[in-house]
């Protein structure tokens, strides 16, 4: 199986402080992987870089085998990489469907969309009920409601089904239960396995040891602005991997990072 998702040798440098110091990534299709690593790592970096919104100084990002290079995040996201991001993102003050419309709104055909620039809300409206209801986000009753008056997970909810919708290749997650609560944070990982049983891949960033382990395939171990190593949940524990991302213990077949 090949990837759907590469990256090879990325370098990219802030002054004299290398953030991706030849770093190499891969993405299987449908697959869940994982990104952990400390503080300073550079794994928000490498998936900056991923999702256009940092330029590497080196190096090749393949999608689907095609070289890339994305100069924003709006190029990435044409291309069909989703991102949602640790803030979300969203207008509180906006309505969910303004808010998963927002950027891409749709207009009315015919004169009144072209002349007078007139939107579809029926069809916006429409569309973000499906996708909500798709994820199983029956708990939002009206879909003109403002985002402010949305519980935590409720609004992590509604950026995860706006990337699932419009992400057709990849979604990518940064640390998407870091402000819920347990009840919350439980919903929002059936979210996440419920977009990968529709076959979209993703790449989910996260501290959260037990989470990790719990829903993804793969986990990508970032260390020292590179890839240490790919490792599966079932062939190591939470301490081994821990072990790995802060250098207290080096992986079998690499070389100690210094």
């Amino acid at each position: 199986m090949e990837p759907i998702l590469t990256a090879r040798g990325l370098v990219k440098r802030y002054g004299k402080v290398t953030a991706l110091d030849n770093c190499d990534f891969e993405l299987m299709p449908g697959e869940i992987l994982a990104v952990i690593g400390d503080n300073g790592a550079g794994k928000s970096t490498l998936i900056k870089a991923i999702s256009g919104a940092v330029i590497p100084d080196e190096g090749e990002i393949r999608l689907e085998g095609k070289p890339i290079q994305f100069r924003t995040p709006i190029e990435a996201r044409n291309a069909g990489i989703e991102t949602v991001y640790q803030t979300l993102a969203m207008s509180p003050a906006l309505s969910i469907a303004d808010n998963m419309f927002m950027g891409r709104e749709v207009r009315k055909p015919g004169i009144m969309g072209s002349v007078f620039r007139q939107l579809d809300r029926p069809k916006m409206q429409a569309f973000a009920r499906e996708k909500l209801n798709e994820l199983g986000l029956m708990t939002i009753q009206n879909i003109n409601q403002a985002v402010e008056t949305l519980s935590g997970g409720q609004r992590q909810g509604v950026a995860v089904a706006r990337a699932a919708a419009f992400g057709s290749k990849v979604v990518i997650l940064d640390e998407p239960t870091a402000a819920l609560g347990v009840k919350e944070s439980r919903r929002v990982l059936e979210l996440i396995r419920d977009v990968k049983n529709r076959g979209i891949p993703i790449i989910l960033i996260s501290h959260n040891m037990p989470h990790v382990f719990e829903i993804a395939d793969r986990i990508h171990i970032h260390r020292l602005g590179r890839r240490l190593c790919v490792i599966k949940p079932s062939d190591y524990s939470m301490s081994d991997a821990v072990a790995f991302m802060t250098g207290a213990k080096v992986p079998e077949g690499v070389a100690e990072v210094a």
